[in-house]
């Protein structure tokens, strides 16, 4: 169904491909203090992007108008309950979250993105509980408002965490109260653990805070609150 939705595609690849491949070609953003090839800076961010991206925005989206269609209502004739297709619609997401990165990490390769240390198993955890947080966050929205009031949320929400999520711009760029409100938002804390993660570093804890914080608050209230029709 993915594949037959083209602003799926463009979300999923389209968008993460060219940010990564512009900005780590064209020098426009600064790049952050210690970091000598912008696209070592970009491609952890652009990965944290693109889970972002699948997660919440294209899940929301489907979602919403599912309900709409009353595609979840006949659902919710079904022995399956909520927690369970929530549960599955979020698993799916981890598929398509697979091949994303099947895709963008060797684009980033080519472009010259050298990951440091094996940084690979925490990144992979951080991704993890970042796909349940942004999955929360997306069926949130699609469980309790309308088709387009949906659409037009999931991705005013995506450009604000874009903007704010130390994806393509350092969180150190930002003004003081900005960086603080940022560094409490799911998006800032998978973009600073997959930083973190493939510098060779040590995740830092706040990180994990705020990304465990999510994944159990936002699904937890979609459970809640979602509504079949």
């Amino acid at each position: 169904m993915t594949l037959r939705r083209g602003e799926s595609l463009l979300l999923a690849l389209g968008i993460p491909v060219l940010l990564l491949v512009f900005f780590s070609v064209v020098d426009v953003l600064p790049a952050p203090e210690g970091v000598d090839d912008r696209v070592d800076f970009l491609a952890p961010g652009i990965l944290a992007l693109a889970v972002m991206s699948t997660a919440m925005v294209s899940l929301a989206i489907a979602t919403g108008f599912e309900r709409q269609h009353l595609v979840l209502k006949r659902l919710g004739t079904t022995p399956l309950g909520r927690p369970a297709l929530l549960a599955a619609k979020t698993a799916a997401v981890v598929v398509i979250e697979v091949v994303q990165v099947a895709v963008l990490v060797p684009v980033a390769v080519l472009l010259g993105w050298r990951p440091v240390g094996g940084g690979a198993g925490l990144g992979l955890l951080a991704v993890v509980v970042a796909t349940v947080a942004f999955a929360g966050l997306g069926l949130l929205m699609a469980g309790t408002l309308r088709a387009e009031v949906t659409l037009a949320a999931a991705n005013g929400l995506y450009l604000l965490l874009l903007l704010l999520g130390g994806m393509v711009i350092p969180l150190a760029s930002l003004p003081g109260a900005l960086r603080t409100i940022a560094e409490a938002l799911p998006a800032a804390g998978l973009s600073d653990a997959l930083h973190a993660a493939f510098a060779g570093g040590a995740v830092p804890g706040r990180a994990w805070l705020v990304l465990a914080a999510w994944a159990v608050a936002a699904p937890s209230a979609a459970a809640v609150s979602f509504r079949w029709e």
